[in-house]
């Protein structure tokens, strides 16, 4: 005979569900009281700039209360989409974006804003006006104008020199030769006997100027795109011992050149510092997240000319003032 379940009691009724309740709005208010979370996409940590710039960015967002993550996309547009699929997935807050490739990086920047997460680009554009929040960048173009000028002074108006371009699909490569080419070219005598890529990558700067060396043996100068090309073509001219004769010239600020300019082995670099940059990101993300939609579709920093005689004003990464 099957026996008859009892009836459970009011208060008891009024008891289980007060524990229902209570553990609803705990789970709710644990899901609420946990940090949000801030993704920092880096290009390639191969780079000490980078590097730089990942942790910074990292570190601000942790300052303002935010879980934070650095994703390395090993200069692979494939990986960097591998990393934006797993970000929406996982519901990140916002991402703080070194792109890989300006055209590349594009679907990347919209899958993500269509999923409800805003994009901040640092350093590196996407050819979107629409699809990042913001991207935060320094006036290459402008930085090297200024170098190209002192470029001009420095080899007195004449002279052979080597042009190492970055990647052919970052704008920055583009606006940097833009900016050095507005000056340089006006002055008929400065005659540049090659311009090739090395990628923004040192030993690929060094392979590159050894072999554009063995034809063009009498440069005078070597117009880098970036620090990492800088200190590889350094290193070309240190293995052909024409070190003392040819001038080198970077952009970024990097610890290690902005050492090698003190000590007189780099003539000059464009100081764009990747601190700034990262926190600028990280407090515009903070501000989109708290509620601001508004932001210019670029967000531009200044940059500074450095050079052996200035050096002393600097830090790494960024001025002393």
């Amino acid at each position: 005979m099957k026996t008859p379940t009892k009836p459970i009691k009011p208060l008891n009724l009024i008891l289980l569900l007060l524990v229902v309740v209570f553990t609803i709005f705990s789970c709710a208010n644990k899901k609420e009281d946990a940090p949000k979370k801030i993704a920092v996409v880096i290009s390639t940590l191969n780079n000490p700039w980078f590097v730089v710039l990942g942790e910074s960015a990292a570190g601000r967002a942790r300052e303002l209360g935010y879980e934070a993550t650095i994703f390395d996309s090993q200069n692979s547009t494939s990986k960097e989409a591998e990393h934006f699929e797993n970000l929406i997935a996982a519901g990140y807050s916002a991402i703080l974006f070194n792109p890989t490739d300006s055209e590349g990086s594009v679907s990347n920047v919209k899958r993500a804003k269509n999923a409800g997460i805003p994009t901040f680009c640092m350093d590196r554009e996407v050819n979107s006006l629409d699809g990042p929040a913001s991207q935060v960048i320094s006036d290459s173009f402008s930085g090297c104008v200024e170098l190209g000028e002192y470029f001009v002074r420095k080899l007195n108006k004449k002279g052979k020199y080597v042009e190492l371009l970055g990647l052919v699909g970052d704008n920055n490569t583009w606006n940097r030769s833009k900016g050095f080419h507005s000056v340089v070219d006006y002055f008929p005598e400065l005659i540049m006997v090659a311009q090739q890529s090395a990628d923004f990558d040192r030993s690929k700067a060094l392979e590159v100027l050894e072999s554009v060396l063995q034809s063009n043996p009498d440069i005078n100068a070597v117009f880098c795109g970036n620090d990492a090309m800088a200190m590889g073509a350094y290193q070309a001219l240190v293995a052909a011992g024409k070190e003392k004769e040819v001038m080198v010239f970077g952009f970024d600020g990097a610890d290690d050149v902005m050492n090698a300019i003190a000590d007189k082995k780099i003539m000059a670099t464009v100081m764009q510092s990747p601190k700034n940059i990262a926190k600028t990101a990280a407090d515009l993300a903070d501000e989109f997240i708290n509620g601001k939609n508004d932001f210019s579709a670029k967000t531009p920093l200044e940059v500074e000319l450095v050079t052996q005689e200035n050096i002393n004003e600097f830090g790494n990464y960024g001025s002393k003032k």
